[in-house]
């Protein structure tokens, strides 16, 4: 996960609306089902989703009324933490 690419999709999300990142979302996954996808090209796709949930994830945090900032490091802290486990 990247904290600047999650950040814009946040920020997008806060102009528009989190159904466009959704419905992304579920486009990429259903993409991930082509036979043809070469490992790389699975990881690209990965990782677009994954900070893609991150963002839905912040997003929600900041609609609980947690700072924006403060909902980013939170978010990145608990990522970092999973991976240290």
């Amino acid at each position: 996960m990247k904290l600047p690419i999650i950040k814009q999709l946040t920020q997008f999300i806060e102009d528009n609306d989190e159904d466009f990142v959704i419905e992304t979302i579920e486009t990429l996954e259903n993409l991930t089902e082509v036979p043809s996808l070469k490992d790389e090209e699975l990881d690209v796709i990965g990782e677009l989703i994954s900070n893609m949930y991150g963002a839905v994830e912040v997003s929600k945090s900041i609609k609980a009324g947690i700072p924006k900032k403060e909902a980013l490091n939170g978010f990145m802290q608990r990522v970092m933490g999973s991976i240290d486990k």
